[in-house]
């Protein structure tokens, strides 16, 4: 292996890696249809999609009509649901890990030195993703409510997780080659600009689609007050939190500077919008609160549930803690990420700090704009 790296460099030996995996899977799904496609790639990694797109708890086989598994009667094949599993992992992990490489490749063959423009310019991105992901949820409120998808499969299947993640990122790199290349062609000064404008429009156009379906469906709603409520908490939560570092330890922002209020912001709109939505939405005209999405948000409701008394809980909610567990664990990354680091290694420092803002911002934005919008 090494000396096919020093013979033909990293990057060829990781395309050809890329390519010989994708053609082994294309050729093994074809040659052994049922043992390869269907009973790993349907079972493992399409069918939970289907079975989310449609808002289903199981889906069957079914000899490839996909249906719900109460439909599909006995001997309907393999089952799949929501979510991930073990085997999915196995082939998830090995693949963000390829792309993550190939996004190094990328940043050395474009010669990008300015990483802290990149990340502001990256920043509307990770909004996008959220306000995405809450399109494939209208998608399914619309087949609750019509039995119709207005956006079908397989399409609607590029913006439920975890694929929708794979779609935003070739979306952003997309957006850095031409911006990079408008730089250098000297269309613009910065290419953090054009990156942040592409990035901004996606964003717009999302939250535009979301809000028009407000204004011509019944199944989706709209709540301002809710938004402005949960962005203003946010934004206080983060002043408050910053002002705190800055007095009792200024030496935790050193590294990051200003992109660590950003850190911090990011994982306090996950924060806000879970207390929000789970325990306040009604206080907004929703019929009622939401249900956490995610494992870590109702483990942290049941947990609150089992140590407070009930009358305590009435009246404060339960979903509370989750702020503050993710102000601590914002705080805990922008210590870690001091100024050695960034002196170090500027190229990776950025890279892991996108991806703990687009990890907070992601889930917050979704779980912001579900309630914002009454899905």
């Amino acid at each position: 292996m090494y000396e096919s790296i020093e013979r033909y460099g990293p990057l060829k030996v990781w395309a050809l890696t890329v390519v010989t995996l994708v053609a082994a899977v294309a050729l093994a799904a074809t040659a052994f249809y049922q043992p390869v496609y269907v009973d790993i790639i349907w079972q493992y990694f399409w069918g939970p999609v289907v079975a989310d797109a449609h808002g289903w708890n199981c889906v069957a086989w079914a000899g490839g009509e996909q249906l719900p598994c109460g439909e599909a009667g006995v001997n309907a094949g393999p089952t799949a649901s929501p979510g991930y599993t073990f085997v999915s992992y196995a082939g998830y992990i090995p693949t963000l890990i390829l792309s993550v490489v190939g996004v190094v490749f990328l940043i050395d063959r474009l010669e990008i030195e300015r990483y802290r423009a990149g990340f502001y310019g990256l920043f509307p991105f990770m909004l996008f993703g959220g306000a995405l992901r809450v399109v494939e949820d209208s998608n399914v409120a619309a087949y609750r409510a019509t039995g119709e998808l207005p956006i079908q499969l397989p399409w609607s299947g590029i913006i439920i997780s975890p694929l929708i993640y794979f779609t935003v990122f070739f979306l952003a790199l997309l957006a850095v080659v031409v911006s990079v290349w408008l730089e250098r062609n000297d269309y613009v000064s910065g290419y953090e600009y054009p990156l942040g404008a592409i990035g901004t429009t996606l964003l717009v156009g999302t939250v535009g689609y979301l809000g028009y379906l407000s204004a011509t469906t019944d199944y989706v709603q709209f709540y301002p007050l809710l938004l402005l409520t949960i962005l203003g908490g946010a934004t206080v939560a983060t002043a408050i939190t910053w002002s705190l570092i800055d007095r009792f330890a200024p030496g935790v922002n050193r590294g990051t500077k200003f992109i660590g209020a950003v850190v911090i912001w990011a994982h306090s709109i996950d924060g806000v919008a879970n207390v929000v939505g789970l325990d306040w939405a009604t206080a907004f005209g929703h019929d009622s609160n939401l249900i956490p999405k995610h494992p870590i948000n109702a483990a942290v409701v049941d947990l609150t549930d089992s140590i407070l008394p009930e009358s305590i809980v009435a009246v404060t909610g339960d979903a509370w803690p989750f702020l503050l567990v993710k102000l601590a664990a914002a705080v805990f990354v922008v210590w870690i990420f001091d100024d050695t680091i960034f002196e170090e290694s500027p190229r990776y420092a950025i890279l892991l700090l996108i991806t703990v803002v687009a990890v907070g911002l992601g889930p917050g934005t979704r779980d912001m704009l579900r309630a914002t919008f009454g899905i």
